[in-house]
């Protein structure tokens, strides 16, 4: 089966490749950003042309939380109309869509597990386009897998795990935010499931959820980096009224893997466990 991987140069294409590389599956391909520009019909419909892909995996995202706020048209030309013309790429070429989406679609202020099944509403300007992005594909492609994730972390990239080992080093004391919970997501395993589901064959299309397993603050997370790394940091709990930011996020945010996990006999790993690898292979 021949995968085309758009965004491939970002974290989640970059952990794409180094699971692609150990499973040793080598019909897949990294367009450069210029050949795989999801703002750009044309050349989208050219590379499929060309490559002729059975997947399409869309790594592609406005992922600035805060700067979204600021850069609505931008966010959400990339997020709504970059997911609508790669949904149109992949039905006019024959392509099935793996799309990466978030549980930003959600307010986040519901203490249980969330399903796909439950109503969605975002609180921020990067949550609402995604889900514009989730609903576009949804109306014009049948053939799609669309992949909410929360606190995706790796090697790869600018993210929470390496933000707070670079902390760690500089500072001796850091406030972390303490009350808002969810599911940390380590960028590796999620590329290994998006494979598992290509593997499979299955037609088992809509809207699926993963994360790792288990729930946690910002605050214990944080905890968790230097706790594993061995990093001597005095951490302070920092409430959500206390560390303004431009967009809202949700106070509450865990998603239910029931779906995934039975529809395609994925296997999910603990949280603290996963970190621990990404750890040791960063420091």
């Amino acid at each position: 089966m021949k995968i085309v991987v758009l965004g491939g140069s970002g974290q989640l294409g970059s952990c794409l490749k180094k699971v692609s590389t150990e499973r040793n599956i080598t019909d897949i391909s990294f367009p450069t950003e210029e050949a795989g520009n999801i703002l750009d019909i044309e050349a989208l419909e050219t590379l499929l042309a060309h490559e002729k892909p059975e997947y399409v995996i869309n790594c592609a995202a406005y992922t600035a939380v805060d700067k979204a706020e600021d850069d609505q048209d931008i966010c959400r030309k990339v997020n709504r109309d970059g997911a609508a013309n790669v949904a149109a790429a992949c039905k006019k070429h024959g392509a099935a869509l793996v799309h990466i989406s978030t549980d930003f679609v959600f307010k986040g202020n519901v203490t249980g597990l969330l399903s796909e099944a439950d109503s969605t509403e975002p609180e921020n300007i990067y949550g609402l386009t995604k889900l514009e992005g989730e609903i576009a594909i949804a109306e014009m492609l049948p053939e799609h897998f669309i992949l909410r994730t929360s606190w995706l972390y790796s090697e790869y990239g600018n993210n929470f795990v390496k933000t707070m080992l670079r902390l760690g080093r500089e500072r001796d004391q850091l406030g972390v935010i303490v009350d808002q919970v969810g599911s940390p997501t380590y960028a590796i395993d999620l590329a290994g499931a998006i494979l598992d589901i290509i593997e499979s064959g299955s037609r088992a299309y809509g809207i699926y959820h993963y994360s790792n397993e288990g729930v946690t603050s910002w605050y214990d997370f944080a905890k968790a980096v230097f706790d594993i790394s061995e990093t001597p940091v005095t951490l302070v709990p920092v409430k959500t009224s206390e560390y303004i930011t431009k967009a809202v996020r949700p106070a509450y945010s865990v998603m239910d893997k029931t779906k995934i996990k039975s529809a395609f006999g994925i296997s999910i790993p603990y949280w603290r466990d996963s970190l621990g690898i990404c750890i040791n292979r960063l420091v």
